[in-house]
């Protein structure tokens, strides 16, 4: 049998692995700026918790989730997490932050679980970095996210396209979704069977429809059917990230995929990533701490989807891979342990380095060119003896001999003139 790996799976190697660490990196700096505090919660969560979040005509909990009953736990159905949020509001709830000390700010990163049917940036086991922000109700607080967002998207380079929405709130809702209902209804016939099922359960699920998208273009927009409330607050949202600097456009039929969103929603797009383009996804869920068991806690929060992001910064050219500085080679064993600690020295100056050893000099040049080092640096016996080493200028071809002590200093001089 051959072991290779499962569908909808993929294995992150090299450049695509630096990739999605980038994202990581520079998100996790962007959070250290906003004082937003890591969260780790576990992969495993009981299915109900998803159930009772996403809801039960999501596509996430119809046809997506990976459950099954753990033995261990008097067979509670378990599910691998599909998505982050709700794991957050369950920890936050259980540590009694909800009542003690409300107001939080988390940050996470990890994998999400997904049967999905896989094509690229469509993933089963997709990585995410998300937001969670707990206590505030203000407009405020929803333009902040998405200048955070913003600033993300500025330190990686990219050009996306934020687009926002607001679904109102519990008052102004049921005659949004009491005129998707009477649409669905006067449509029937139209619709996809998903959408039969789903129609007289939660109309609004007829909005996230991958294919009765174009019908969809004439159903009822959830602007318009805002109460006072909900309308100040997107307008002041949408003033104060205008005034941020964030770049938008309204979109009236954006529709979240779960089911607890109220008030504002927004998707953040790349243009250079195909059919999965929806690189950042998120909005507020005022009911969603209390409807858990918590207290009456307003919450926003959004996720990257990392490996889409990942499309979109190789698809920008912006990401460079960073170069190799030197290849040490170390012409015999006696000549090793002066070469590891050349590199050493070598990467206390933040300059990547490899050692290359136990082949023939010819062999080891090559193998330097072929790894991209800018320079060769070569020791012998005679070079350990003397307290010298060969730099070879391998774009050059050029090739002197200076001092050990010397060598970092050289190396990095040359590398700030080019």
């Amino acid at each position: 049998m051959e072991l290779t790996r499962l569908r909808g799976f993929q294995d992150l190697l090299g450049p695509d692995a630096a990739a999605v660490s980038l994202i990581e990196q520079r998100a996790r700096a962007v959070m250290e700026r906003y004082a937003v505090n890591e969260i780790r919660v576990p992969l495993l969560e009981r299915e109900e918790l998803f159930k009772r979040t996403s809801g039960e005509t999501s596509d996430i909990v119809e046809k997506q989730m990976y459950g099954f009953a753990d033995s261990d736990e008097a067979h509670t159905r378990i599910a691998l997490r599909p998505e982050g949020t709700a794991g957050v509001v369950r920890a936050y709830i259980e540590a009694g932050l909800d009542r003690s000390d409300p107001e939080q700010r988390f940050f996470y990163t990890g994998p999400m679980f997904r049967r999905e049917r896989p094509q690229k940036g469509r993933y089963r086991q997709h990585y995410q970095f998300g937001v969670e922000i707990f206590g505030r109700a203000d407009p405020a607080c929803d333009a902040e996210v998405l200048i955070m967002i913003d600033d993300i998207r500025r330190e990686l380079g990219l050009t996306l396209e934020t687009q926002i929405s607001s679904l109102g709130c519990a008052q102004c809702r049921p005659a949004f979704r009491a005129a998707l209902l009477e649409f669905g209804r006067a449509h029937l016939a139209e619709l996809c069977e998903d959408c039969h099922a789903r129609l007289e359960r939660n109309p609004l699920r007829l909005l996230d429809c991958k294919i009765d998208t174009h019908l969809m273009e004439s159903a009822p927009r959830s602007l318009d059917y805002l109460c006072k409330a909900c309308r100040v607050h997107f307008d002041t949202v949408i003033r104060l990230i205008k005034e941020g600097g964030v770049a938008h456009t309204i979109n009236p039929r954006m529709v979240r995929g779960l089911d607890y969103y109220t008030r504002t929603t927004f998707e953040v797009v790349s243009l250079s990533v195909g059919a999965q383009s929806t690189v950042v996804a998120g909005g507020r869920y005022d009911g969603l701490v209390e409807s858990l068991g918590g207290a009456a806690v307003p919450g926003i929060g959004f996720a990257i989807g990392v490996d889409r992001m990942a499309l979109a910064l190789a698809g920008s050219g912006s990401l460079a891979k960073s170069p190799t500085a030197a290849a040490i080679i170390a012409l015999g064993a006696a000549a090793l342990p002066t070469a590891m600690l050349l590199a050493r020295g070598l990467r206390f100056e933040n300059l990547r380095v490899e050692v290359l050893a136990e082949r023939g000099l010819r062999a080891l040049l090559r193998r330097a060119d072929r790894i991209g080092a800018r320079y060769a640096v070569i020791v012998g016996d005679d070079e350990v003896a003397r307290n010298v080493v060969q730099l070879r200028d391998l774009k050059a071809s050029t090739q002197r001999e200076i001092g050990c002590g010397d060598l970092g200093k050289e190396i990095l001089a040359a590398l700030r003139d080019e």
